[in-house]
C-alpha cells in the first residue's frame, strides 16, 4: 500500500512538473518570439555598412516572354519565393579586397604556383603539358581583334592568358591598383570570392536572390529598368559599337567602372547590369530551369542544381554567374539583361568577373 502511495505522488508530481513546464514553454515562445521581431526589426532598419536589405518575396525567374534574346537555358520562367536578406550596394571593389588580403595575407589563385597534376583533371584524357614558360601564374586578359570576327562563338579570339596578370596588376604585368580603388576587383576565382565571404562573415547569393534583387521590383521586364534597350548607356557598364573590334566609350567606359557611375535599382544596388559578372552559389545546369518547372509548385529559397552540367565544357564543374559586363552587347550575349546567366569553373579567373556578398538577419544575430 505505501509503495502505491508513493507511486500515485510521483504522477501526480510529474503531471504537476509538465503542466508548469509547458505553460511556461508556452510563455517564454511568445516573449522570444516578440524580442526576436524586435531584434530582426532593429537589424534591418540598420544594415550593416555598404549593404541593403532586400524584404522577401516571390517572383517569376527566368527570360521574361518578350525578352526575343533569351537562350533556353534561361527558360521557361518558374515561382520562386525568397526569404530576406541584406546585400551589398556594389560589387566587392579593389579597396575592400585589398583590406581583406593585408589582414590575412591571402594569395589569390591566380598568384599562385599552377599545379599541372590538378589542372589536367579537367582536360580532355591525353592533353599535352604545356611547356614550364607558359604553365606560370596568370589570368585571363581581353585583347581587341583588329578586324571582325564571324564566330563569336570561338572565345579564344579574344581571350589571352597573361602571365604575370592579377587582382594587383588588372591590365598587365606591370599596371597596378592606383586610381582603380573603387572599381570592382577582378582576377578573383570562385575559392578567392569564397574566402572573402568568410574573412567579412558572410556568403555569396543564391542564383535566385541575385535575380531578385536586381529585379528590385519590377515584375515581366527584361532589363533593370524596364524594356527600353535605348537606355543601356545610361543605364550600364557595356559594349557599344562591333564587339569584339570597335567600342565606342557611349556608356563613358572601355573597360570597368567606378562603382556607383550608374543608376541603382528599386533596391538601390548598383552594377546589377554591366560593369563585371557576379558568382553566385549555384551550379550551373543548362537543364535546371526545366527541371525546376517541372515540379508545377512554387519553390522557395533555392539552391540550385546538386551538380554541374554543361556539355560544351564537360570536363569542368561550374558555378553560375549572372549580370554580364563591359564587354556583353548586342551581338555578344547581352548579358546585361535581368535573366542571363552563364557558367565559370572554379579554379579560373578573368578582367571581367568579381562578386558581391550577401548576409542573412540571423547570421548578424549570431553576432
Amino acid at each position: 500500500m505505501k509503495n502505491r502511495t508513493v507511486t500515485c505522488i510521483a504522477i501526480i508530481s510529474i503531471l504537476v512538473f509538465f503542466g508548469c513546464k509547458k505553460q511556461k514553454t508556452e510563455t517564454d515562445a511568445k516573449t522570444e518570439e516578440a524580442f526576436t521581431n524586435q531584434v530582426n526589426d532593429s537589424i534591418i532598419n540598420n544594415p550593416p555598412e555598404g549593404m541593403v536589405w532586400i524584404p522577401s518575396g516571390s517572383f517569376l525567374q527566368g527570360a521574361v516572354p518578350q525578352d526575343k534574346m533569351a537562350m533556353n537555358h534561361e527558360k521557361p520562367q518558374h515561382a520562386v519565393t525568397v526569404d530576406g536578406f541584406f546585400m551589398d550596394i556594389t560589387e566587392v571593389t579593389n579597396a575592400q579586397f585589398l583590406k581583406f588580403v593585408e589582414e590575412t595575407e591571402y594569395i589569390t589563385v591566380a598568384e599562385r604556383e599552377i599545379d599541372w597534376e590538378e589542372m589536367k583533371k579537367q582536360l580532355p584524357e591525353g592533353t599535352l603539358k604545356p611547356h614550364d614558360s607558359i604553365l606560370q601564374p596568370g589570368s585571363l586578359l581581353f585583347k581587341k581583334t583588329k578586324s571582325s570576327v564571324p564566330n563569336l562563338y570561338d572565345f579564344s579570339q579574344w581571350w589571352q592568358w597573361a602571365i604575370g596578370v592579377n587582382w594587383k596588376h588588372p591590365s598587365d604585368p606591370k599596371s597596378n591598383l592606383e586610381g582603380k580603388e573603387n572599381h570592382p576587383v577582378v582576377h578573383v576565382s570562385y575559392e578567392d570570392a569564397l574566402a572573402y565571404c568568410k574573412w567579412v562573415g558572410r556568403r555569396l547569393p543564391t542564383e535566385a536572390e541575385w535575380e531578385y534583387a536586381a529585379r528590385g521590383n519590377r515584375d515581366n521586364v527584361t532589363y533593370l529598368w524596364g524594356d527600353d534597350r535605348s537606355q543601356l548607356s545610361q543605364r550600364a557598364n557595356s559594349w557599344e559599337g562591333e564587339f569584339p573590334v570597335n567600342n565606342t566609350l557611349e556608356d563613358g567606359f572601355e573597360r570597368t567602372a567606378i562603382v556607383k557611375s550608374y543608376p541603382p535599382n528599386d533596391f538601390g544596388l548598383y552594377d546589377m547590369a554591366g560593369n563585371v559578372w557576379e558568382f553566385t552559389a549555384d551550379w550551373y545546369d543548362i537543364n535546371y530551369y526545366e527541371t525546376l518547372a517541372k515540379t508545377n509548385t512554387p519553390t522557395i529559397n533555392p539552391k540550385g542544381a546538386s551538380k554541374g552540367y554543361n556539355p560544351n565544357n564537360p570536363y569542368i564543374q561550374e558555378k553560375v554567374i549572372k549580370g554580364g559586363s563591359f564587354l556583353c552587347s548586342d551581338s555578344y550575349c547581352a548579358s546585361y539583361r535581368i535573366s542571363s546567366r552563364m557558367g565559370t569553373s572554379l579554379d579560373s579567373s578573368a578582367e571581367h568577373v568579381g562578386f558581391r556578398t550577401v548576409v542573412s538577419p540571423d547570421k548578424l544575430l549570431e553576432k
